[in-house]
């Protein structure tokens, strides 16, 4: 998919997933519409000793933009950014990406984790920011969740019938600090009605652009 300009993200999303969330992340992304006003920033447990290739598959899934995150990159709208293998992704001042060391100490055994993702787009982001759980086992995010909610994000959790593992998400609502539990095909379009809300812009819903095109 060709690089566009970039419009600075206002709203950002971070989503978290583990052990079904390459399905988890395909149905949602791909049922968002070109031009979602947010940027999507996903951690999800990788093995460290294989080349990722989730950015690639989930490219092909999707009208958004899809890149293997780097330091320095910008968020900006209608881009989704994939945490590398054995590397945190964090967000800092300015809206700027930054990968950890591979040195880095592992959160909830893994690296990269949900906890650094939360706590720093909720810092940078405030009530602007929106935590996805996903499907996944232990209960990583489940700290991130209450960072988000305490700067004035939202927070959403998969359901347990529709996730492969539902250990993450329920960790995460056992907090209390979980504002929507959803079944998988109704996260896309609260993701587009909270969008909606934030940033004053319209967001097509992706059947009304099917249509358009027919």
């Amino acid at each position: 998919m060709p690089t566009t300009q970039c419009d600075p993200a206002r709203c950002v999303i971070a989503m978290a997933a583990s052990v079904g969330g390459l399905k988890a992340l395909s149905i949602i992304l791909g049922d968002l519409p070109a031009g979602f006003p947010a940027a999507i920033a996903i951690v999800m447990h990788l093995s460290p000793d294989h080349k990722s290739l989730l950015a690639e598959i989930l490219s092909s899934r999707t009208h958004l933009e899809v890149k293997q995150a780097q330091s320095g990159d910008m968020l900006c709208h209608s881009r989704v950014f994939v945490a590398p293998p054995n590397h945190h992704l964090l967000v800092v001042k300015g809206g700027r990406l930054q990968l950890s060391s591979s040195a880095a100490e592992k959160v909830h055994y893994a690296r990269p984790s949900a906890e650094p993702l939360f706590a720093s787009v909720a810092e940078e982001y405030k009530e602007n920011a929106i935590a996805v759980v996903l499907t996944g086992g232990d209960g990583d995010g489940s700290f991130g969740v209450q960072i988000i909610k305490e700067k004035g994000g939202q927070v959403i959790a998969q359901d347990r019938p529709t996730s492969q593992d539902f250990s993450m998400p329920e960790t995460a609502i056992k907090t209390g600090d979980v504002d929507f539990i959803l079944p998988l095909n109704e996260i896309a379009p609260k993701l587009i009605a909270l969008v909606s809300g934030l940033t004053d812009i319209k967001v097509p819903d992706k059947t009304c652009e099917t249509n358009s095109q027919n």
